[in-house]
């Protein structure tokens, strides 16, 4: 029997893809704001050939509103509500990436779903860098009339807590999204199999 290149035969020493593996459960990425958990998240979904989902996004959709005028109009624990109602659908749906907002995770009914049905990274960063990013972006409700140094060290004290029950903690620092992507898969891979080499 000859070899017919329209039909190659496949190669005895190939070794199959290891980030096939991420595939198969949803990956939450939890974190403070500003630590790029959209960001990375878009990136990460793309190198693994998944959905990306933002919950702010889908909550603000659900909502009809943004989520100034939510919190405007209904206060933050109505907003907490629907939050975790929205990722709760979310986690119901097929593998995929998910970004979260930075309090999704601290509320302890929408961390035990988490925990339970998908795999949750926490992006972790200095808190004087996050302060230098969210102090250019408009739309956060929580930072409203405030210094976001001090947001951020009420934030930390009362939600590291709660992240640190993540799967995985990722220290993302001041790298380039490529390189934070990278990181979060490489964790992924040792989380899922930690006796191997990841490639």
């Amino acid at each position: 029997m000859t070899d017919d290149p329209a039909f190659p035969r496949p190669d005895p020493g190939a070794r199959p893809d290891p980030r096939a593996a991420l595939r198969h459960r949803t990956i939450v990425l939890v974190g403070l704001m500003g630590v790029g958990k959209s960001s990375v998240g878009r990136r990460l979904a793309a190198a693994l050939d998944l959905p990306f989902r933002d919950a702010d996004i889908e909550v603000e959709a659900a909502a009809g509103r943004s989520i100034p005028e939510i919190f405007a109009e209904m206060g933050e624990p109505a907003f907490r509500d629907g939050e975790r109602r929205v990722i709760a659908r979310l986690l119901d749906e097929p593998p995929h990436v998910l970004a979260t907002g930075g309090g999704a995770f601290a509320n302890p009914e929408t961390r035990a779903l988490i925990k339970d049905r998908a795999v949750a990274v926490w992006l972790k960063a200095d808190l004087e860098l996050l302060a230098r990013r969210v102090g250019r972006k408009e739309g956060r409700p929580l930072l409203k009339g405030r210094d976001p140094m001090d947001v951020l060290r009420e934030h930390a004290q009362a939600r590291y807590p709660a992240y640190a029950e993540a799967h995985l903690t990722v220290e993302t620092g001041d790298t380039a999204h490529g390189v934070a992507v990278e990181a979060v898969i490489q964790a992924l891979l040792r989380h899922l199999n930690p006796e191997s080499e990841s490639q």
